[in-house]
């Protein structure tokens, strides 16, 4: 799949993610249905223009943290300032209250409706796996630098 089909799909889900909520880098690779890439997630994510109506900030890595790195050129001090702002408490270091704030949605986007409990089973064991999954590559090598 193009990269820019995998930016949608990545962005139609994090349209869906309500204010004051959280989700991370890997939830939201699987909610598309892309296991183990988590981090073209933060890719597709960082590719949005600024300022975006997508609310990117809430997408945050596994350890529910902000990634801080001088690489981010600012979007991660933007992103604290937002998440504050939406009233979820950000440590100095970027640490996030995730437990308290994880988004936990009752459906799977991509699968027309099914329960989020059947999250975790493999593709084939899916009663309607969708037909074209997002393509990425979970080496990390299909990132645009």
């Amino acid at each position: 799949m193009a990269r820019e089909g995998f930016d949608q799909q990545v962005y139609a889900v994090v349209a869906l993610i309500p204010r004051g909520q959280l989700a991370t880098y890997g939830q939201v690779a699987e909610l598309i249905g892309a296991w183990g890439c988590a981090r073209q997630v933060g890719w597709a994510l960082r590719r949005l223009p600024l300022p975006s109506p997508i609310p990117w900030q809430r997408v945050v890595n596994a350890r529910g943290c902000i990634a801080m790195s001088p690489g981010r050129e600012g979007s991660d001090w933007m992103q604290r300032e937002l998440l504050l702002a939406e009233g979820i408490a950000v440590g100095p270091d970027g640490r996030l209250p995730l437990a308290r704030h994880r988004w936990r949605p009752d459906v799977v986007p991509w699968v027309g409706g099914l329960p989020v409990s059947q999250m975790g089973h493999t593709l084939a064991e899916w009663p309607e796996a969708p037909v074209d999954l997002p393509h990425c590559d979970p080496q990390g090598t299909d990132h645009p630098r």
